[in-house]
């Protein structure tokens, strides 16, 4: 792109130049051709012109015994340039002619001759020119006439002060015009090249503006550029309305779990402030009931921060991972057993198949165990008691997969794409258990920090299937 547009600039410079050239050299043979073509202005030079026909046609008179004649060329000569020849001799006098006109002397003094080559002759209406020719010991004058009514002679006295002076005005002269010349064009090409960057910075300044309906066509040379352009805006508007959903998510969010949270903090101080009043009289029993419900309220707000904590730690890649190889079938089962042993699931049909007794991978076994319960969890409460719930862990070439799978509501296609969101809560989540709305977020990012990836698979109301591919 960098080069092009160089080059672009390069070649408007270049063809600027090269058009003021072939301009001034139209000009010039334009001229030139119309003083060499035009009958009016016919400044000939070679052999083809009236001086040099005039010099050169000594040779085509000749002497003889017989007398003076021309010959047969030299006659063509005249004929064609409309042309005749008055030959004199040493005293002026007519020796010999051809086509001279009736007008004409015979005689002609040194002032007459003078006069008739200065002048065109009215009475001859030709244009003379003089010659001389040696022959025999004699000098022998001619004078030819050229009828041509378009053919003048000029005589040029100049002074080379003023010729001086006229060169450098018109130098001058054809310098501003060339500068004239050059300045509209490169102006022409100029606004030609700047128009697009008018509209790219335009552009610019409604993206800063938070207007995202920016759109150019993708042509000429800066089209890479428009298509970046285009592409910016697209990213930036999809950037706006994710924030956007994201801002409501985690409003929403925040209004949810400050009141789960004010919920187990309600029950602890109210216990609390019973239990602290003296006009009260409490059992063993009864404190002990208290202070289970105020321990199992602690443990939910102490789950809570875990989770934002280990959330914000694994979305900023502030949490080193402590690889070793574990055992993921033993790591998974004891998973499993451990949602078991929850009073609040104990009820629950948890199955845990496996294709090997032994599967080692390189990783973090508490991450991984806390990435493999959330999802379990994650089936328990979003799924009726009657629900069976598989769990199972295969090695497939160099991955290795475990599966959590159940056949219960399933989830919502719109919802499918959202459930690893941060703050986000399906609509199936049930009262049994609140918790921070992070669960599944932090197994994405556990297993992502892993070189892994989770696969969801749900039908509404024929269950999910949720997946994780991790290689060895």
């Amino acid at each position: 792109m960098k080069w092009r547009l160089t080059g672009r600039y390069l070649a408007s410079v270049v063809l600027i130049v090269v058009i003021v050239i072939f301009i001034n050299l139209f000009v010039i043979i334009g001229l030139y051709v119309y003083q060499s073509e035009s009958p009016k202005y016919p400044l000939r030079h070679g052999d083809h012109s009236a001086e040099a026909i005039t010099r050169s046609f000594g040779q085509e008179i000749v002497l003889s015994e017989s007398g003076m004649d021309i010959t047969a060329q030299g006659k063509e000569t005249l004929e064609r340039n409309q042309a005749w020849i008055q030959v004199l001799d040493e005293n002026g006098n007519q020796v010999y002619g051809f086509r001279v006109p009736r007008e004409a002397k015979t005689k002609y003094t040194p002032m007459d001759i003078v006069q008739t080559y200065k002048y065109m002759e009215k009475e001859l209406m030709s244009t003379v020119f003089i010659g001389e020719k040696q022959a025999n010991g004699e000098r022998l004058s001619y004078l030819i006439g050229f009828q041509d009514p378009y053919l003048e002679r000029n005589i040029f006295t100049y002074d080379i002060r003023k010729v001086g002076r006229f060169l450098q005005m018109g130098i001058v002269t054809v310098i501003c015009v060339d500068g004239f010349i050059a300045l509209c064009i490169a102006y022409l090409f100029s606004k030609r090249l700047t128009r697009p960057l008018s509209a790219l910075i335009d552009g610019i300044k409604q993206l800063a503006h938070k207007n995202y309906r920016v759109h150019y066509e993708t042509k000429g040379i800066y089209k890479d550029v428009f298509f970046n352009v285009n592409m910016l805006t697209e990213e930036l508007r999809t950037s706006e309305v994710e924030r956007k959903r994201l801002d409501r998510m985690k409003e929403e969010w925040i209004a949810n779990i400050s009141h789960d949270i004010k919920t187990p903090l309600a029950s602890i101080q109210g216990y609390a402030e019973m239990m602290r009043d003296r006009d009260y009289e409490f059992t063993v029993e009864e404190m002990r009931d208290y202070a289970e419900i105020i321990e199992r309220k602690s443990h939910y707000l102490k789950e809570v921060i875990e989770d934002l904590n280990l959330s914000t730690r694994l979305r900023n890649k502030g949490l080193t991972l402590n690889l070793k190889k574990v055992n993921i079938v033993s790591l998974v089962r004891s998973a499993v057993i451990d949602t078991l042993n929850d009073a609040r699931y104990g009820n629950r049909n948890i199955e845990f198949q496996y294709c090997e007794e032994v599967i080692l991978l390189e990783a973090d076994d508490i991450l991984i165990r806390r990435a493999v319960t959330n999802l379990i969890y994650n089936a328990v409460v979003h799924n009726d008691e009657d629900v069976s719930i598989l769990v199972s862990v295969e090695k497939k070439n160099n991955e290795v997969r475990i599966v959590v799978e159940d056949h219960g509501k399933g989830i919502r296609e719109e919802e499918l794409e959202r459930i690893f969101d941060r703050y986000y809560r399906g609509t199936h989540t049930g009262e049994l258990h609140k918790g921070s709305g992070l669960g599944l977020a932090i197994a994405n990012d556990i297993v992502k920090a892993h070189g892994g990836h989770i696969h969801v698979d749900s039908k509404l109301h024929r269950g999910t299937r949720i997946e994780i591919q991790l290689t060895t």
